[in-house]
């Protein structure tokens, strides 16, 4: 610390500004934090929201002080809606037959609360019509406007925006979608028709795998369903998507194949671990429910 002055002399720089970290630095060290945090201490999230505020004032078009601004955002919500998730299933076991805890759980979970004017998509799906108007040729605003559309029951209106992402890109995606609808319009059959053929039309993407087994899954098609997500991670390479072990996992439990489970869950730390350098936030829930699990298996036994 002594040196310091001598430093700075020596650089013709003030004492200050031998600390400041560069820019790029700075976004890296908000953008790991988000990454490994479950929970971004106040302090440390009003100091990255200031750093990429002053970011978008500098520079309005900085794409990626908007885009982290947002996750920062998203990341203190969806860790407040774990609270609020734990608080409200605190009340349901004290007061089970009270309407409160109840909507407060759902809301926290995004769950299906029964009034249709707050469970549909209304506003994202207009937002998404406005934004493919004014780019037509943008493949990712289909993809948001027509899951939209297909969780909302609105089939009709979604087949036209199908048939223009079709046109930007004609792959599994487009047919998997026309599967979906033909599905909600009561035609099964025809449904797995066109996610085979979806598969058919692109062998090679690991999605298109991931897509029919998430469909055929909600049909009972278990063990197709399982085949097609392990076919699905083992096409990935480093940094792997878990989703489909996550869905894996699921089945398992709802089969009350406990070991399997687990077996999934030891899977996904493995690829934190291996792919992403151990994500803490993430691997602390999953290695929580490893030990739930566990115990149920000894109480099955």
């Amino acid at each position: 610390m002594t040196l310091l002055p001598a430093i700075a002399v020596y650089f013709g720089v003030t004492i200050d500004e031998l600390f400041q970290v560069p820019t790029e630095t700075r976004f890296e060290q908000v953008e790991n934090m988000m990454d490994r945090e479950g929970h971004i201490a106040p302090e440390a999230f009003s100091q990255a929201a200031a750093f990429l505020t002053q970011a978008t004032v500098d520079d309005p078009k900085n794409v990626r002080a908007w885009t982290d601004l947002a996750y920062l955002y998203n990341h203190r919500a969806q860790y407040d809606h774990y609270l609020a998730a734990e608080y409200a299933k605190r009340a349901l076991e004290l007061a089970p037959e009270e309407k409160p805890g109840w909507v407060a759980y759902l809301e926290a979970m995004g769950g299906v609360c029964g009034d249709e004017w707050y469970d549909n998509h209304f506003e994202v799906i207009e937002y998404f019509k406005r934004f493919v108007e004014k780019n037509p040729d943008n493949y990712r605003g289909y993809y948001a406007l027509i899951e939209n559309l297909l969780a909302d029951g609105r089939y009709d209106e979604a087949v036209p925006y199908i048939h223009a992402m079709q046109a930007i890109k004609d792959d599994y995606q487009a047919i998997t979608y026309l599967g979906d609808v033909a599905l909600g319009r009561g035609n099964r059959d025809k449904a797995l028709r066109l996610w085979n053929a979806a598969v058919e039309k692109s062998p090679d993407a690991w999605q298109a795998w991931c897509g029919r087994a998430d469909r055929i899954k909600k049909l009972g098609m278990w063990d197709q369903a399982e085949a097609d997500y392990e076919k699905c991670f083992s096409m990935q390479s480093p940094p792997r998507l878990t989703d489909g072990l996550y869905s894996l996992a699921q089945m398992h439990m709802q089969k009350k194949d406990w070991a399997a489970a687990i077996r999934d869950y030891e899977r996904i730390l493995d690829v934190n671990e291996h792919d992403y350098g151990d994500c803490v936030a993430e691997t602390d829930r999953i290695k929580e429910e490893i030990a739930r699990l566990r115990k149920l298996a000894e109480k099955d036994a």
